[in-house]
């Protein structure tokens, strides 16, 4: 089976000098279609930093993150961009909508930059809104929302058409643990459907939704193993 996603001896140095600080160090895994990895470890670890270069948010200063083959640093800016409009969702912690569109304007705007008509662009946000539980809210604006209810709208703009890799940094955070678990449950969901996904967490509880667990410690892999042994792993950072 080919991976989603791979990285291979992937290092991030940002800075120069005094200033230097290597944020991953020779980090190589893959992720597969219908599964979903959490990465976990303490803070200051390279989670964030491998979100990022997954998501084609940022460049490895060595080595290579490929999605579906692809190699994401060859692509370009405009090629990378291409790629989150189509193939790799990404759910931001702090949600990252845009407050002057409504919930489903904001999960349109994707297919729309794709280059997809306005009608089949609503038409595609409005069912992903659906499937997160809000499409009665697909005419409110960011502010007329609750926090989850803003969280679902995320996860449906990443989710919105036939992404292949989900991404979702800390996506529970700022929610109850009702909540929580019902956009964990999504994620899931849209994993067993096909898609690779990628969870960034700190909480073991959210990390047994994953099939596996990378584990960080200073940029890098210290363990890799199945997602019951999260709190063991947490134990010793």
């Amino acid at each position: 089976m080919n991976a989603v996603l791979e990285l291979e001896t992937v290092t991030r140095v940002h800075g120069e000098g005094q200033t230097e600080v290597t944020a991953l160090r020779s980090v190589s895994f893959a992720s597969y279609a219908c599964e979903l990895v959490a990465v976990m470890g303490p803070s200051g670890s390279g989670k964030s930093s491998l979100l990022t270069l997954v998501g084609g948010l940022d460049s490895p200063t060595a080595g290579v993150v490929r999605v579906e083959g692809l190699d994401l640093a060859a692509l370009g800016q405009k090629g990378r961009a291409a790629m989150r409009r189509t193939s790799i969702g990404y759910v931001f912690q702090d949600f990252n909508l845009i407050p002057a569109l409504t919930a489903v304007e904001n999960v349109a705007l994707p297919r729309e930059l794709d280059g997809a008509g306005s009608r089949s662009a609503r038409r595609a946000a409005l069912a992903a809104l659906e499937e997160v539980g809000i499409g009665e809210l697909a005419k409110r604006f960011p502010d007329e929302m609750s926090g989850g209810q803003q969280q679902r709208v995320a996860i449906a703009r990443a989710i919105v058409g036939e992404r292949r890799l989900i991404l979702a940094d800390e996506p529970t955070g700022a929610l109850d643990s009702e909540t929580g678990e019902d956009i964990l449950r999504l994620i899931r969901s849209r994993c067993d459907g096909g898609a690779a996904g990628v969870l960034v967490t700190h909480e073991a509880r959210h990390a047994a939704w994953a099939d596996r667990v990378v584990f960080l410690r200073d940029g890098v892999i210290v363990d890799e193993s199945g997602s019951e042994r999260a709190d063991t792993l947490l134990e010793h950072t």
